[in-house]
């Protein structure tokens, strides 16, 4: 991974607040499937189950079936995959309970989000192909996060189950910002290692090829718009301070 996606001043939200708290804003792709995962984020994490689900899917086409075409519905309270013509929910994916998202640059077409079912507690991975959109879904959906968060702002933090999730965010946020310098500065060893090995077994003048970046929106519940970031307090009678925006900000996933 050469390149996080973090949700700075870079990244334009494109939709008007009022689409995604009042309606929601539709998309079309096809589902590839959903498949259980043993852990709530991660790149490696989903780009197993991407490469488990298209292997599966290639299997299906080669007996005749097609990828089906659904629709999304993302809002500030989920996101709702629906039959496009009959509108029948598939599956109803609640934002509170949505701990990854990714577009990955080596695939553009390609994007997934984790999701805790509500039923069996367990971790799944849907994976879409969109041809068009992939990049633009990653960014609606952390766009309806920054704006649940704002609107748990509005009522004074009186969400029960929001301030549970909270409550250990702040301690979490820290212990994962440092493993995500510590992931940076092994990619870039990595990175290191590959041009001293390619330098010495090509031709003097060769280029190292640039890795393909893959683009990661780890979440994190209700995250605040502000790029500033506090002191954490832990008495609970104040929202939770903004988490730092850096390269990766990962997400301490609603239990």
């Amino acid at each position: 991974m050469n390149r996080a996606f973090s949700r700075k001043k870079d990244k334009t939200w494109m939709h008007t607040p009022e689409a995604l708290s009042k309606h929601y804003i539709p998309y079309n792709a096809k589902f590839l499937g959903s498949t259980e995962v043993e852990q709530p984020k991660g790149t490696e994490v989903v780009r197993d189950a991407v490469r488990k689900l298209k292997f599966a899917r290639h299997i299906k086409k080669s007996e005749g079936q097609k990828t089906p075409k659904v629709e999304l519905q993302i809002s500030i309270y989920g996101v709702k995959i629906l039959d496009p013509k009959t509108k029948e929910v598939q599956h109803n994916c609640q934002l509170h309970r949505i701990s990854f998202c990714a577009d990955d640059k080596t695939d553009k077409r390609i994007f997934t989000f984790i999701c805790k079912d509500s039923e069996s507690n367990k971790h799944l991975c849907y994976v879409f192909d969109s041809e068009k959109c992939a990049e633009e879904i990653t960014l609606t959906i952390g766009q309806a996060f920054d704006l649940a968060y704002r609107k748990f702002l509005e009522s004074g933090g009186k969400d029960v189950e929001t301030r549970k999730q909270i409550a250990g965010l702040q301690k979490r946020i820290q212990e994962l910002e440092t493993e995500n310098t510590e992931l940076k500065n092994k990619v870039q060893d990595l990175e290191n290692q590959l041009r001293i090995t390619q330098v010495h077994a090509s031709p003097a003048g060769s280029v190292t090829p640039k890795s393909p970046s893959t683009d990661i929106f780890d979440m994190v519940p209700f995250s605040p718009i502000s790029p500033q970031s506090s002191t954490p307090t832990r008495n609970g009678t104040q929202p939770p301070p903004v988490p730092s925006r850096s390269a990766e900000i990962s997400k301490f996933y609603d239990n």
